[in-house]
């Protein structure tokens, strides 16, 4: 019998392994496809003969991407916009988050906050209200315009304050013995115990902010003031002549919307996949502590 069971138990590990293997090589397939993709060349990749490995192996596509003089210039404006706006949504979200955590006794208020938050969460204005509101702030054409509509994101805020509040309650009523306030209580206790829900919360705001490109159509009127992902999708479903001088003409004919759109993936993917292994310990820990209200 005991034998059976160790038999049984092999068995059933080894189908674990083979299962996550499965899963694991699906996951991992599209981005080798597209790696694969845009180191080949025109004909390969349109002619969908590219699987896992490069065609006519070329690396015209990036060296268009990368040679273009509007491309340092959208990166940093999309590094600015991911520094100043990661930052304004990691403030806000801890200034929010945190009395909402709170009490209705700590804070009497806290429903009615927390209804109109949730209300902000599920209806919102749309494109248009927003386009005239950015313009009556005068903000067309500037990095405000990229960060501000989206400085408090409300689904962050609910994960943290979810985070917050289980934390243990016995931590507050220390405090409140001891004499310490709120804002000590915030930056001495709470945030030093919540480093892996601010890990998780930052980690969306990059992403939110590094992949944006739709803001960047809307407000932006230069191409000098366009982010990283805005710059790349008007020089591959446009291919702007702005973008696209003569020169380029034998630079077309080598490389292909599929070519280009993959190395566009890749470039885009590049930083995300730089930063995410730094906060992927936290970001499991804290996206399942923070999803779990009491």
């Amino acid at each position: 019998m005991v034998q059976d069971k160790t038999v049984s138990a092999r068995i059933w590990n080894i189908s674990l392994i083979l299962l996550m293997a499965v899963i694991s090589f699906s996951s991992l397939a599209p981005v080798i496809h597209t790696i694969a993709v845009s180191f080949s060349n025109m004909s390969a990749a349109a002619g969908g003969f590219v699987t896992f490995w490069p065609v006519g192996f070329n690396i015209e596509s990036y060296r268009k991407i990368i040679d273009d003089p509007y491309f340092f210039n959208s990166f940093f404006v999309s590094l600015k916009r991911v520094l100043l706006g990661g930052s304004i949504n990691f403030i806000l979200t801890i200034l929010i988050a945190y009395p909402l955590s709170r009490s209705q006794r700590e804070f009497k208020l806290r429903h009615y906050y927390m209804w109109f938050i949730l209300f902000n969460m599920l209806f919102t204005g749309g494109v248009i209200p927003l386009y005239l509101v950015v313009k009556s702030l005068g903000m067309f054409n500037t990095i405000w315009a990229l960060v501000l509509p989206g400085a408090v994101p409300v689904f962050n805020v609910i994960l943290l304050m979810n985070f917050f509040r289980n934390l243990p309650k016995e931590l507050s009523e220390a405090g409140l013995i001891d004499g310490a306030g709120p804002w000590f209580m915030l930056f001495k206790v709470f945030l030093p115990l919540s480093l892996p829900a601010m890990a998780t919360v930052t980690l969306f705001s990059v992403v939110t902010h590094w992949n944006s490109f739709f803001d960047g159509m809307i407000f932006m009127r230069s191409v000098e003031n366009y982010p990283l992902q805005t710059y790349i999708q008007q020089l591959v479903v446009q291919l702007s002549p702005e973008l696209m001088d003569s020169t380029n003409a034998d630079l077309i004919a080598k490389m292909s919307d599929k070519t280009l759109n993959a190395a566009k993936i890749m470039v885009s993917m590049l930083p995300i996949l730089i930063v995410y292994p730094f906060l992927q310990r936290y970001f499991i820990h804290g996206i399942m502590l923070g999803s779990v209200k009491e």
